[in-house]
């Protein structure tokens, strides 16, 4: 689903006008963006976690002329799907 989708179908499904969605879906993820910036973790009750995790910088070898590189350090946003959420995906699958 795209960020358009999900305003239009939030649109719909609440019977605002799509402005407003739009407003809505912008200020839920700036608000998330801004979480994870500061290092916090996201827990979004049925659906999942959301937090950073931190990568040292490392030495890595070009795999085509073995050559040795500098891989800098990064962070970079994680995401674990919550129990009732993985649970609906893999009802009725054995």
């Amino acid at each position: 689903m795209t960020k358009t989708k999900l305003i239009q179908r939030l649109s719909e499904r609440a019977n605002i006008p799509r402005q407003t969605a739009e407003h809505v879906v912008n200020t839920i993820f700036d608000a998330m963006r801004q979480a994870l910036k500061e290092g916090r973790r996201i827990e979004i009750r049925g659906f999942g976690t959301f937090k950073v995790r931190h990568y040292a910088a490392f030495q890595g070898r070009n795999p085509r002329t073995r050559a040795i590189i500098h891989v800098g350090s990064k962070v970079l946003p994680v995401f674990r799907a919550g129990k009732e959420i993985r649970e609906r995906l893999n009802q009725g699958r054995h």
